[in-house]
């Protein structure tokens, strides 16, 4: 019989702008991070329980409201002062998102962890590595462990995040797709913020830098002209 890989990884789709949040840990040493608790908070504790695995953080890749938690377009979305108020961890976050985090969430610097481009973090035995993503916001991050990125809004199957909201800069947006995420290993395996892809719901770097047409482009101001810029 075939061992369970040590990495436990599970990708959980909730809320109705289709976000998906992930379960990261080491199944041996039972312990887990959260990636953008929102939406539904018990649910999500609910298939960590169930699955019996220990919540010891909550990672977030950017500080809007359907990843982060608070209000947007009239509703009251849960999130990590949601999660908080459950389980007694740390919620980690690109130290340039700081004001974000108290405006948005609620949350207060005691809650938080403010992390730094090659900032990592150990989770049982694994090691997961923060990313620092900018372009849909000032402090998207991403996060690699064992082979896989989780995107949050920075890159999606086939496209990107949007670059015409508060914070978001087309310029950083190139560099991130087509520097810092083009530089992994193309058998990366690739884990959106959404799904957007009609049923995909992962792919790998290689894959998007043959096909997606963000991740394409050698020159900044051709992939600004894409963007309408």
């Amino acid at each position: 019989m075939t061992a369970e890989p040590r990495l436990y990884l599970r990708q959980l789709e909730v809320g109705p702008m289709q976000n998906f949040v992930y379960l990261i840990g080491d199944r041996e040493k039972r312990e887990a991070v959260v990636v953008d608790a929102a939406w539904d908070v018990d649910a999500i504790l609910d298939v960590l329980d169930r699955d019996d695995m220990k919540l010891v953080g909550g990672l977030v890749t950017h500080f809007h409201p359907d990843h982060l938690g608070g209000s947007m377009m009239g509703m009251q979305i849960e999130g990590a002062a949601e999660l908080l108020g459950k389980r007694p961890v740390k919620i980690y976050m690109h130290k340039s998102e700081a004001p974000y985090a108290h405006r948005v969430a609620g949350l207060s610097d005691s809650d938080l962890v403010f992390t730094e481009a090659g900032d990592d973090l150990k989770v049982g035995d694994l090691t997961i590595k923060f990313l620092h993503t900018p372009g849909h916001t000032p402090g998207s991050q991403c996060f690699l462990v064992d082979g896989n990125l989780v995107s949050g809004d920075t890159l999606f199957i086939g496209s990107c995040g949007r670059v015409d909201l508060p914070g978001s800069s087309p310029e950083q947006l190139f560099y991130s797709l087509n520097h810092t995420l083009k530089a992994l290993p193309p058998d990366t395996v690739l884990y959106p913020g959404h799904n957007y892809a009609a049923g995909r719901t992962t792919s790998t770097i290689g894959e998007e830098t043959r096909r997606n047409p963000y991740m394409r482009f050698d020159r900044l101001q051709d992939f600004l002209s894409i963007m309408g810029y």
